[in-house]
């Protein structure tokens, strides 16, 4: 039993941070809508949002609740499944600056309801930029303002109904603070001489989109990598077809479906009877009795196909190949690439902002694997790529410098 000298040194947990306020009732009608957009029409700046959807359980990526703060109009938590068009909210805030934490999460789902910033201010980016080495709002909140947010409903299925109090009380904590967050970070990042930065960044994800999946999503199913074989190919690309198109129908997340490691094993065992597809452990099981016809189905389908019909082991090239081949494909490339990562790693240290977001990797891929161009055209390179002015300015001299040297290096071998 510890004494009371032990005592005193135990570390005690920080209180959580309560509302300022009673937590709201959700907004489930029009006219409960109406109300609050006056109120925020007539409340004054910046306006805190977030939205919590239910990734993991359905299909889509849909808004569940959103969360809404400005100064005197107060919290609202609106139910956008009953109100699901909130573009009088768009009108009622026009030319405010909104505050979101990772906006690109929900950008999408907030565009789907009518929402669409003209301004933004984004304070788990903001975080990144200012060299902060965790940049949750929970961890943002406790470093920059001394408060203990609650967590531990982010990862809840939000399409349940009725939302439990514990979920509302989460969801209005999520911008009780955003506000005195962004201004303690605007002025952080101001000192820190990063504002320009910031606010080129926050101007670029008025134009977010999520990535588009590609021609070939089914080949992103984990596992597939240790399946070459084409008519393996063929029951991955089936299963992974059949398995997305009830998830769409029934909006539930594929995973909860059919997992991949499931369609890994169908493709690797190549079952060719129902009962032999009923025997792998992954499509036994009770839950997957009552699909068990649609997956065989997809599988006969798939072996019957003739050759010519088969998926290639891989798809043709459309950019740089794997950094893993580059040494044994092109050694002068390798060489640029290397060059490249050593000088952006230096200036992430010495500006103190992750090599991520000092610039793409993948557009550094680009330009490292293309033949060396001449200095001057770098920039328009970079820029046509998504590079930011500051991007350029800081990492792009450096950036040709380093792998113009690695290349002389290599040729000459000094």
């Amino acid at each position: 039993m510890p004494g009371p000298e032990d005592l005193s040194t135990q570390e005690v947990a920080p209180s959580p941070f309560t509302p300022r306020e009673p937590v709201p009732d959700v907004i489930t009608t029009a006219a409960a809508l109406g109300e609050y957009a006056e109120r925020l029409r007539a409340a004054t700046g910046p306006l805190a949002l977030d939205a919590e959807r239910a990734s993991g359980f359905k299909y889509s990526q849909r808004a569940y609740l959103v969360q809404l703060r400005r100064e005197g109009a107060g919290t609202a938590l609106i139910d956008p499944i009953s109100v699901p068009d909130l573009s009088i909210i768009q009108e009622a805030t026009k030319g405010a600056e909104w505050i979101l934490h990772a906006a690109t999460q929900d950008l999408a789902c907030l565009a789907e309801i009518g929402l669409h910033p003209s301004r933004l201010f984004d304070t788990e980016l903001a975080g990144r930029l200012l060299g902060r080495e965790r940049v949750s709002l929970g961890h943002l909140v406790s470093s920059e303002l001394g408060e203990h947010l609650e967590k531990g409903h982010g990862a809840a299925d939000w399409s349940l109904r009725p939302l439990t109090p514990a979920q509302l009380l989460y969801a209005a904590l999520d911008v009780e603070l955003l506000v005195e967050l962004r201004n303690v970070m605007y002025t952080e990042l101001e000192r820190a001489g990063k504002l320009t930065w910031a606010l080129q960044e926050f101007e670029a994800l008025l134009s977010f989109t999520p990535r588009d999946r590609g021609d070939d999503p089914w080949r992103r199913t984990s596992g597939i990598h240790k399946i070459r074989k084409p008519r393996a190919l063929a029951v991955v690309r089936a299963l992974w077809l059949a398995r997305d198109g009830v998830a769409q129908r029934e909006d539930i997340a594929p995973g909860r479906i059919l997992p991949d490691t499931a369609i890994a094993a169908a493709a690797t065992l190549l079952p060719d009877t129902p009962q032999a597809l009923g025997a792998i452990k992954e499509f036994s099981g009770r839950g997957q009795t009552r699909r068990r016809a649609s997956w065989w189905a997809a599988i006969s389908t798939a072996l019957a196909l003739p050759e010519s019909e088969l998926p290639a082991a891989s798809l043709p090239a459309g950019g740089p190949p794997a950094p893993r081949a580059w040494a044994e494909r092109d050694p002068l490339a390798f060489a640029r690439l290397e060059s490249a990562r050593a000088h952006l790693l230096a200036v992430s240290e010495q500006v103190l902002v992750p090599v991520e977001n000092l610039i793409s990797p993948e557009l550094v891929r680009r330009v490292c694997w293309t033949p060396p161009m001449p200095p001057h055209e770098l920039p328009e390179t970079l820029r046509a790529g998504g590079a930011r002015t500051w991007q350029i300015e800081l990492v792009g001299p450096g950036l040709m410098a380093s792998m113009s040297a690695q290349v002389k290096k290599h040729v000459t071998g000094e």
